[in-house]
């Protein structure tokens, strides 16, 4: 076997180094060189002859490909070429826009926060019919979550606590697709990533922020390991499982009554953070699933 995973070549942040540098590590364990390839070490080319250019050195054909990045057309442009692709490209695209995962969530009975998909308005609209959201506040109630379709670290996720803020908010993000959600407030600045490998959870974190209701890490978050249970390990799965991902990072909020509610899934969660708090090398497990 022989394989490659690809990171995006213009995030040089430790996080992504870090899953490519680990996942080649694993592979040397097995005995399976993997090689690290940035994504714009090649090129999608529309073309029968040559279907990639490589602006690095030629490698043969690998046997799969693991897939850190969200450059959907190159992953969708290997999976063409017979390479099995984890995560998928479907899978990928499908986590990568917030809008199409709550919908494929809600198709596939997973418990989600009330969510209302805002309707398509066009870039550069003078005249928002903003009257057209007002049923929105009877239906969620204030406050109300605001979460734009593309987003990371919880920096695209705004917490809304009256009229006057939502229309502020509609018109800041029109161009762009975008969700209301009630606001769970068992939850606020609390909940809990599981890492989700096959048909298992093999790591998991608890998030603790007092000063924001985002738990995120990138906003102030506190983290501590955590061992999910049944129920919140059963849930965890079958979210993974509805996105079409072979690995995630599930986030799971906290119901009123304690009962777990996801928040969302992330087909390329970094893994130094589980490491660091569980001792659990994610790597590892990624390859073993791909062996198996």
């Amino acid at each position: 076997m022989y394989g490659w995973i690809i990171y995006n070549g213009h995030l040089q942040s430790d996080a992504f180094l870090t899953f490519a540098n680990w996942v080649s590590d694993a592979g040397t364990k097995k005995g399976i060189q993997i090689d690290q390839i940035k994504n714009n070490e090649l090129l999608v080319m529309l073309d029968d002859e040559t279907p990639l250019l490589s602006s690095g050195q030629q490698r043969p054909k690998p046997s799969f490909v693991i897939f850190i990045d969200k450059d959907i057309s190159l992953a969708r442009q290997l999976e063409s070429l017979g390479i099995p692709v984890f995560n998928t490209s479907q899978a990928i695209a499908t986590c990568d826009n917030k809008v199409e995962m709550y919908e494929v969530l809600h198709q596939a009975n997973i418990p989600i926060p009330k969510t209302i998909l805002a309707p398509k308005i066009f870039s550069k609209q003078q005249n928002i019919a903003f009257e057209s959201f007002y049923p929105i506040e009877k239906a969620l109630n204030y406050p109300i979550i605001v979460k734009e379709g593309y987003g990371s670290y919880g920096e695209q996720v705004y917490l809304i606590h009256n009229r006057e803020a939502l229309i502020e908010k509609i018109q800041d993000i029109a161009d762009r697709p975008f969700v209301f959600q009630s606001f769970i407030q068992s939850s606020y600045g609390k909940d809990v990533r599981l890492y989700v490998v096959g048909d298992e959870v093999v790591a998991g974190l608890r998030r603790e922020n007092t000063n924001d209701f985002r738990a995120n890490v990138a906003v102030g978050g506190k983290v501590m390991p955590f061992i999910p249970n049944e129920q919140q390990k059963q849930l965890a799965i079958a979210a993974t499982k509805a996105v079409g991902a072979d690995f995630a990072g599930v986030d799971l909020l906290f119901g009123e009554s304690d009962e777990p509610i996801v928040c969302e899934v992330n087909t390329s969660a970094h893994i130094k953070n589980i490491y660091d708090y569980t001792g659990v090398n994610i790597a590892e497990h990624i390859l073993a699933l791909i062996i198996k």
